[in-house]
């Protein structure tokens, strides 16, 4: 591995002189991927340099060990050289983690769609319930969120609601809370005291630049309508509201919140797109799936990944087994006790593919 410690390190110093070129300032798109690049790879080169040291420090211990007399210093040898083996071991896995092609779409925004599922009203409140621990979730980190359109239901909660999210590492973040979420608590509608099982549908987008995905516009079947609020009256007298069928697939996106015409259209474009090209990320990783099963999950949206048992105040992470009971500081927004071990779990799978797949090559 260490091999490679000489191929980055040149790509680094190439790297410094383009940016350190006068025709790289004036080229902002040039720039920004040179700067992306950087900091991808100085860690690799951080990383590779620390394992070099290391193994050589090994080299010189067990060169010592085959001289030396004395028993004493011989034994510090040897416990030395256990520590820096365990030090290599480390290190060298942390240069396979940072060796591995980093996610394109690692830096995407989102969006993020809710929908409540089996259990009724008690389903709807939950949704809620969601958007508001992401929403806690997003301002913690400093992210922008924008609800895109929402379908209230008449006790509080949602029926659907969309929501696009942008910042840093936002996709990188939230990518695994695609699925079915399921809640088990005593609904404020029950007077027995009876728990009841609801599910909760959420789906993460990532949000689609228009270079990314080619739309035709012959593809598309754009209608315009009255918006209508909760019960069927009229949010305003304008045809301000906006459907758009996508012929091919038959995606259908309406947009309503908006007082204006072109600003819904613009919003249902963007979700239109998102929907669109999570569709062909989706087929690509299912043709991925089919050589490799992933452990964390495919981010399918009928798949069960969480629980929240609000009587036994506990949280269970179904694809990582991960159980914590804490469901208050959680469903308030502290998620990155769950989030983190999700990222690790999603990291150790990759390097076991990355390894198995450089040795079969």
């Amino acid at each position: 591995m260490t091999e490679k410690l000489e191929e980055f390190t040149r790509q680094l110093e190439d790297i410094d002189r383009q940016l350190s070129s006068a025709d790289t300032m004036k080229d902002m798109k040039k720039y920004t991927f040179l700067t992306q690049e950087r900091s991808r790879i100085a860690p690799v080169v951080e990383s590779l340099t620390r394992l070099k040291d290391i193994l050589e420090q090994i080299d010189e211990t067990r060169e010592l060990l085959k001289t030396e007399t004395d028993s004493e210093m011989a034994e510090l040898a040897r416990q030395e050289l256990a520590d820096l083996e365990t030090a290599c071991q480390e290190e060298e896995k942390k240069a396979r983690m940072l060796l591995i092609p980093p996610d394109p779409l690692a830096g995407k925004n989102i969006i993020m769609e809710i929908r409540a599922g089996t259990g009724g009203d008690e389903a709807s409140l939950f949704a809620a319930d969601l958007f508001r621990m992401y929403s806690h979730y997003a301002e913690s980190k400093r992210w922008k969120m924008e609800v895109m359109s929402s379908s209230e239901s008449g006790i509080g909660g949602y029926k659907e609601i969309v929501a696009s999210i942008s910042g840093h590492d936002v996709y990188g973040s939230l990518r695994f809370e695609s699925g079915v979420h399921r809640v088990q608590r005593v609904p404020e509608t029950e007077s027995g005291g009876r728990i009841h099982t609801s599910a909760v549908t959420v789906a993460v987008l990532p949000e689609a630049e228009e270079t990314d995905i080619e739309i035709r516009q012959e593809d598309l079947k754009i209608d315009v309508m009255r918006a209508g609020g909760p019960g069927g009256q009229c949010v305003n007298t304008t045809d301000s509201a906006v459907r758009i069928t996508h012929l091919p697939t038959g995606i259908v996106v309406i947009q309503q919140d908006e007082k204006s015409q072109l600003k819904n259209k613009n919003k249902a474009m963007r979700v239109l797109r998102a929907r669109l090209y999570d569709l062909e990320e989706s087929r690509k990783n299912a043709e991925r799936a089919a050589e490799r099963k992933s452990q964390v999950g495919s981010g399918d949206r009928s798949e069960r990944i969480r629980t929240y048992n609000f009587p036994q105040n506990r949280v269970t992470d179904h694809r990582i087994g991960l159980t914590l009971y804490h469901l208050e500081q959680i469903i308030n927004g502290n998620l990155d006790e769950v989030i983190e071990p999700l990222k690790l779990a999603a990291g150790e799978e990759a390097l076991k593919n990355y390894d198995t797949g450089h040795a079969e090559n």
